[in-house]
């Protein structure tokens, strides 16, 4: 077993309070923003103090057996299901608008005076980022099973590289995009959907900026990189939810505006 850790229970703490901050900050009640801000800023220390620990447990004192490398890939697997789940409501809430439109939007989608993205300009970019980053980091995580770092360097670092590019692309669409969160129906769910999608392309790309900086220091073995296959799972799944974003919501959704 390993240690015994305050700090699930303290990121619960965390992730309750930006919660209740963010609530209260968008109905606008006093010290909103305060309890956003506390609770952000004291979650992601949360964080980082709860990896730092579990990076030491893994490379330093040898905690990580065969069952506890089993237990954590069981539960980062549950952990990527219930972002399945939260993507999910996303995908609900656009088709339950799309498929049977509101009289109060005109009983069309998109809603009249929407122009939507075409989705073979900016969205087709980044669909082929993140399918090539895909590419990537599988490769790079071939190339450490052979033993072979320098290819792993080389892999890992351009799909960092895809990841960044596909951030600022998507910063560049939301830039010169003729409609807001607050245009109706379509538009909070558009930015919803792809808003979360882009900030877990930021998370997924940190993390594999830790697990860079860890390759350059030698934590990673063929044998033992349990940290680096939860990163390449995550960004896995973020390739995937954008596959279902450009479909549904770029292509099939802008149909009947093209």
């Amino acid at each position: 077993m390993v240690t015994v850790s305050p700090w699930p229970f303290l990121a619960s703490w965390g992730a309750f309070t930006l919660m209740t901050g963010a609530v209260m900050y968008m109905h606008r009640y006093s010290g909103g923003s305060f309890v956003l801000l506390y609770g952000f800023i004291f979650l992601l220390a949360v964080l980082i103090f709860w990896w730092r620990d579990v990076i030491r447990e893994a490379t330093f004192e040898g905690m990580h057996t065969e069952v506890v490398i089993k237990n954590l890939r069981i539960g980062f697997m549950l952990f990527i299901l219930s972002e399945v789940m939260f993507f999910v409501s996303f995908f609900w809430a656009f088709f339950h608008s799309s498929l049977a439109p509101a009289i109060q939007i005109g009983g069309i989608w998109p809603p009249h005076g929407i122009a939507v993205f075409s989705p073979w300009g900016v969205p087709l970019l980044n669909t082929y980022l993140l399918l090539y980053s895909g590419i990537t980091v599988t490769a790079a995580h071939y190339a450490l099973l052979s033993g072979d770092f320098d290819s792993t360097w080389m892999g890992l670092f351009l799909t960092i590289f895809f990841g960044l590019i596909f951030t600022g692309v998507q910063g560049f669409e939301y830039y010169n995009a003729s409609f807001t969160i607050a245009d109706g129906i379509y538009g909070s769910v558009f930015y919803l959907a792809t808003g979360f999608h882009g900030f877990h392309v930021i998370i997924g790309t940190i993390f594999l900026m830790v697990c860079f900086g860890r390759l350059n220091l030698g934590h990673f073995t063929k044998q033992h990189h349990v940290g680096f296959e939860a990163a390449i799972w995550y960004w896995h799944f973020v390739d995937v939810v954008w596959i279902f974003l450009f479909v549904s919501i770029y292509w099939w959704g802008s149909l009947g505006s093209l």
